[in-house]
């Protein structure tokens, strides 16, 4: 692990490559699951106060199914909050394109200028998970088989896990904490990279 000021980061997050390869996933870590993305407290209020705005770009179901579980909910096991689901299955914010893609109905509307949050930061920062403990943060590499196709255009294109989160990870932690990492990422890949 890799401390900067209160927060760990996995070396995985430097060691692993990794780009989004939607046109071989379609999408699928916003349908596949068990739970819908993880939020966090102050996006809560967020997802209240831009509900009509987003309304438009959201699926019928989509949109039924907000109505009846509110824009937010709770993740039954753990009590974490979480978007809800279409019959637990996709997100209830996900569109799907004419090819079967899916797109967060949320960010389409921050690309068309409804809103001005772009979408939850667990989903822009994925494959890295924040876990928040009493004194440190902890920025970990999440490996998940829906993302194999990500894993091996990351390797093709060599493009480690934060290069290529460098927009939400300087959304979330500023631009001089990505400094900050990118640095401890050229130490770590001079002592220990192939």
């Amino acid at each position: 692990m890799i401390q900067i000021d209160d927060k760990l980061i996995s070396e995985e997050i430097f060691s692993e490559e990794f780009v989004c390869n939607l046109t071989k996933c379609k999408g699928a870590c916003c349908v596949e699951g068990d739970v819908g993305a993880p939020l966090d407290k102050d996006e809560l209020e967020i997802l209240d106060t831009i509900f009509d705005k987003i309304k438009p770009y959201l699926t019928p179901e989509g949109i039924k199914a907000l109505e009846e579980q509110g824009t937010w909910t709770t993740d039954p096991l753990d009590g974490m909050y979480v978007t809800p689901m279409v019959e637990n299955r996709e997100c209830a914010y996900v569109t799907f394109d004419e090819k079967g893609i899916t797109k967060c109905g949320i960010e389409k509307a921050y690309e068309d200028g409804a809103v001005e949050w772009q979408k939850p930061i667990s989903c822009h920062l994925y494959p890295i998970r924040i876990t928040e403990y009493s004194t440190f943060t902890a920025l970990n590499y999440h490996e998940w088989s829906v993302c194999s196709d990500a894993c091996t255009l990351g390797r093709e294109l060599q493009v480690p896990v934060y290069k290529f989160l460098k927009t939400p990870l300087i959304r979330k932690y500023g631009e001089e904490f990505y400094t900050i990492l990118s640095g401890a990422a050229e130490q770590w890949k001079k002592e220990y990279g192939s």
